[in-house]
């Protein structure tokens, strides 16, 4: 994520001509496009990325389920 923040403030940047950016060429906003996509693309698969963090979302949401579970059963005396 913080190489697309980096990203969309270099077009900005470069599109609003500011500071040194104004000089520098299409082509690096161009290379770290192509590198973003090829991570999110191909990398991230690779290495397991996506899968680990859809992982994490699943297991703090079931335990949060069990955590108000246990707690409306205590709250209910048994």
């Amino acid at each position: 994520m913080p190489l697309i923040i980096i990203i969309v403030v270099l077009i900005a940047l470069k599109y609003f001509e500011i500071g040194p950016f104004a000089g520098m060429s299409w082509w690096w906003i161009a290379g770290l496009m192509a590198i973003a996509f090829i991570w999110f693309e191909f990398l991230e698969r690779m290495f397991g990325l996506d899968k680990r963090k859809a992982h994490e979302e699943l297991e703090k949401t079931r335990a949060d389920r069990v955590k108000k579970t246990f707690e409306k059963h205590k709250g209910s005396g048994r």
